[in-house]
């Protein structure tokens, strides 16, 4: 499937339900305050295409260690989905990050790569082959009507 037409069947209300640490300040009139952190927050659409038989592997290494480690390196975790309808079922995570913004996200990518801990933790959890076959990446903002990330 091509991602174009996957990022168009995914409605865009479903993507970012579960940031409630990023709520944007609100004034009277409910219109969202600008200041430097949500003008320049900047979300990551990543979709992880795994081998066959290895999504429950990688789902395991998400939630027992990779969260964490993001979190240490200043990734923030959105929300994570797995589609419930073939052909993705079984094989695909659909995962949103927040970065304070698009060096940050460079910056941030960088030390979590170099981190030993990810590096041993990846390494044994490849032990028996990969995970991962291929890696879609899409960064994203809000529109100046979208409703605050909750």
């Amino acid at each position: 499937m091509k991602r174009r037409t996957l990022l168009q069947s995914l409605p865009a209300a479903a993507l970012l339900p579960a940031a409630n640490w990023l709520s944007l300040p609100r004034d009277s009139k409910d219109k969202a305050v600008s200041d430097e952190t949500s003008s320049t927050t900047v979300y990551e659409l990543r979709v992880y295409h795994t081998y066959e038989g290895k999504l429950d592997d990688l789902l395991r290494r998400f939630r027992e260690h990779t969260m964490q480690i993001f979190e240490k390196h200043g990734i923030h975790n959105v929300a994570y989905w797995t589609p419930t309808d073939d052909p993705l079922k079984g094989k695909t995570l659909f995962y949103v990050l927040a970065h304070p913004s698009r060096e940050a996200a460079a910056a941030n990518w960088k030390a979590f790569r170099d981190d030993p801990e990810w590096q041993e933790v990846q390494k044994k959890s490849e032990a028996n082959g990969k995970l991962v076959e291929k890696v879609d990446s899409t960064f994203l903002t809000l529109t100046d009507f979208s409703p605050p990330v909750r």
